[in-house]
């Protein structure tokens, strides 16, 4: 299907693998455009109730292929944003389901604000993140000055982005930045406790948590205050609320579909 990635669905999960492993999961043009058409198709199947995004070999991934740029463009960092990566993060963002980022391996610069970009991160305990930018002159971008504060605090920030720090996963984990770390050997067992969870869960309103959550980080409390009342009242009306309240009066585990 894809030149770049792997795209598998089985029971209800997506598991998107960035397929480059000989450059770390460097993302060049193709890479990049693939993975927003992946993002689209996970989106729109309503049999995708959760997705993985993960690097194959030993990288998550090592950011923008530096080979690949094209140095005779006057305004290629913008239109690489603009046209490349900038669409990858708010289709994350937007997506209306659940992403886990399966971190096997380095994340550095676009691969950690990729990996930043998912709503969970479970990490093997032999993975590193870091904000390569700076070592050559760059800035952080593709969401990370954005998702890093929210996150850690804006000094540490300033640290992890000026000095390019590079942090372990058990350290990553004591900032708030991954939410379990595991032995290597058993990432693919940790990523599946929740990927179970999720593909059995009530999707629609986790995409609408989602959803608030992102609001949330631009507005006021009288706005996310009307913002509940506005989600709640479509949560109320789903498939899902109906079989959870059905369920809960009859004392059994609520069969939820999605919807």
């Amino acid at each position: 299907m894809y030149e770049f990635l792997k795209y598998e669905l089985q029971d209800g999960v997506c598991t998107i693998t960035f397929n480059r492993p000989d450059f770390y999961n460097a993302f060049n043009d193709g890479i990049s455009y693939e993975f927003q058409d992946a993002l689209k198709s996970a989106g729109k199947d309503p049999e995708v109730r959760v997705v993985v995004i993960t690097g194959e070999g030993k990288a998550f991934s090592s950011g923008q292929d530096l080979k690949s740029a094209r140095d005779e463009d006057d305004k290629m960092f913008y239109n690489s944003l603009e046209k490349r990566y900038n669409p990858i993060i708010r289709a994350m963002r937007k997506l209306p389901k659940p992403i886990i980022a399966r971190l096997n391996g380095v994340a550095a610069g676009a691969g950690c604000s990729l990996a930043l970009a998912a709503d969970m991160i479970v990490a093997a305990e032999s993975s590193k993140m870091i904000e390569v930018f700076i070592n050559i002159g760059l800035v952080p971008d593709s969401g990370s000055s954005f998702f890093l504060p929210n996150l850690v605090g804006y000094q540490k920030a300033f640290e992890l982005c000026a000095m390019g720090t590079k942090i372990t996963a058990q350290e990553a984990y004591e900032l708030g930045i991954v939410n379990k770390v595991v032995k290597d050997d058993e990432l693919d067992s940790a990523v599946k406790s929740y990927t179970d969870y999720f593909a059995k869960a009530p999707t629609k309103s986790i995409g609408m948590i989602k959803k608030m959550l992102n609001k949330a980080a631009t507005s006021s409390l009288d706005d996310m205050l009307e913002y509940e009342k506005y989600s709640q009242q479509i949560a109320g009306t789903s498939e899902d609320y109906k079989e959870g309240k059905k369920a809960f009066l009859e004392k059994r585990t609520p069969e939820f579909k999605g919807n």
